[in-house]
């Protein structure tokens, strides 16, 4: 008994021999004012912006404003119990999120939460929210394609990797459609999408996430979710925490697509958290750094030199315009920053052109780079044929007689707008949009009834498909493929159709 008790007296008496009091220095603050989102906190000297801080009841918060005898905190999350008084401590880190392949297929918060119940996320590293975008040595010609699976965009509206592109229009005709189809289309081309919903109803983004998971698309794509019902901080953050999340792997030599959807509720997001932060109004109540607030986004999109690893992130933001005006503020301040537009027009839309694009008024400023040889050598003259088929077709409304050139080329103009018409979540391969494109610009449907090209389009895709899959393999595989033996192929296998088609 005394060997055990002297045993236990040497074990506690070592332990408080090897005992050493660690000290850790916390700054500590203290709620002076809170509410709508917002708090002012005292006592925080030395912290730094965009810093985390944690309220006494575990909620985080960032350092928006830094006062002279205050600091700003936008809070991330309820804060019906933030009371005056309360302790906040600066954590000591920028805001950041999880990065990684961990997030693929997950649904997640504006802070890299996971908000679709399938536990926790296992992070590869993270990321600061705000990252200084890449310099101009860092960056090279933006020259690989985009496959949207959009016949029109494809062909006439190219998108490259690494570029911009902004998809601008009114509310309901078809903006989220164009993002979900280009994201079905990316199944088997390399490249992770990152889809971040601000300002959405959850029931909406519940039923594209749905949708994505039914198409196979969520296998490589993350969700960010700030909801409409989420604070304005969130909905504000949301889009650089999906942008850190694809920089991850444009970093590590991969390709990338972000969708912001949409920008203009990001911009309603921080107007409403600066004036509640009482900094000055300016335009239409926006404070004075709205084109900054976007452009240190958008600039981080970019095709990165073989030096840094070659990889690429693509931006598609969208902005909502109000009755088609694409001159108010903000359209006006994210159509200057991007590498091109893509305008969807109500009128198109109620018409029946699915998707409504207004061809004669959207660009990309990347054009042919970012194009296939084949898809540059049959595209360029469908964008010429639509052209003359509308100033002909707003010519002829005045009831001239028409002369028998001017008719054809209506008549082919008719023709060109039915193949441009897509349904949604059917995304169309490469070598089937030069098929189609092709008969569509060379004269092979002239005797086809308009009524009937979508008929005719649908069946020759099947035949294409099948008994010339060898030319179809050919375009699809190959970028460059694409000579004169390749375009004889095509053309008998167009007139073999035809020859058999009625």
């Amino acid at each position: 008994m005394a060997e055990v008790s002297k045993d236990i007296f040497e074990s506690l008496l070592k332990q408080v021999e090897e005992y050493s009091r660690t000290f850790d220095a916390v700054e500590v603050g203290y709620v002076d004012e809170v509410g709508d989102g917002i708090a002012r906190v005292v006592g925080l000297d030395n912290i730094r912006f965009s810093e985390l801080v944690q309220f006494s009841n575990g909620v985080a918060g960032i350092a928006f404003n830094l006062e002279r005898d205050n600091v700003g905190i936008i809070i991330m999350g309820e804060y019906d119990e933030i009371n005056e008084g309360d302790e906040v401590r600066a954590l000591g880190r920028i805001a950041s999120v999880p990065v990684g392949p961990g997030l693929v297929g997950r649904v997640v918060d504006t802070l890299g939460n996971p908000v679709d119940g399938k536990g926790p996320i296992e992070a590869a590293d993270y990321y600061n929210v705000e990252r200084i975008a890449p310099g101009v040595m860092e960056r090279r010609n933006v020259d690989r394609p985009v496959q949207t699976g959009i016949i029109a965009i494809d062909s006439m509206i190219p998108i490259g990797r690494g570029q911009r592109e902004l998809i601008i229009g009114d509310r309901q005709i078809g903006k989220t459609a164009i993002a979900i189809d280009t994201i079905i289309n990316q199944k088997g081309q390399d490249m992770k999408c990152i889809y971040v919903a601000i300002g959405k109803r959850k029931g909406e983004i519940a039923r594209l996430v749905a949708t994505l998971e039914e198409y196979g698309a969520m296998e490589y794509t993350t969700v960010v979710v700030a909801a409409a019902s989420d604070p304005a901080s969130m909905q504000y953050l949301a889009p650089y925490a999906g942008c850190a999340m694809g920089e991850y792997f444009m970093e590590n030599g991969e390709d990338a697509l972000v969708v912001y959807d949409d920008l203009s509720k990001h911009a309603w997001a921080y107007r409403q958290v600066s004036l509640l932060m009482r900094r000055p109004p300016g335009r239409e109540a926006y404070p004075g750094d709205v084109f900054y607030l976007h452009s240190r986004l958008l600039e981080r999109a970019a095709q990165l030199s073989d030096a840094r690893g070659g990889g690429s992130l693509t931006a598609l933001p969208f902005i909502e315009t109000l009755l088609g005006d694409v001159s108010a503020f903000v359209p006006t301040n994210v159509i200057s920053i991007t590498d091109g537009q893509i305008y969807l027009v109500g009128d198109l839309f109620y018409a029946g052109q699915r998707p409504a694009l207004d061809v004669g008024i959207s660009v990309s400023r990347v054009g042919g780079d970012a194009q296939t040889k084949a898809m540059k050598r049959v595209a360029g003259r469908l964008k010429l044929d639509l052209a003359q088929f509308r100033s002909l077709a707003a010519f002829a409304q005045f009831g001239s007689d028409l002369d028998k050139a001017t008719q054809q080329q209506l008549d082919r103009g008719l023709r060109l707008t039915e193949l441009l018409k897509q349904p949604q979540y059917q995304p169309m391969p490469v070598s089937d949009q030069v098929a189609i494109i092709y008969a569509g610009t060379n004269g092979y449907l002239d005797e086809i009834p308009v009524e009937r090209v979508a008929e005719w389009k649908e069946e020759f895709l099947r035949a294409y498909n099948t008994q010339f899959a060898d030319i179809a393999q050919k375009i699809q595989n190959d970028p460059n493929a694409w000579d004169d033996e390749i375009e004889g192929e095509l053309k008998d296998a167009i007139t073999t159709f035809n020859s058999t088609w009625s």
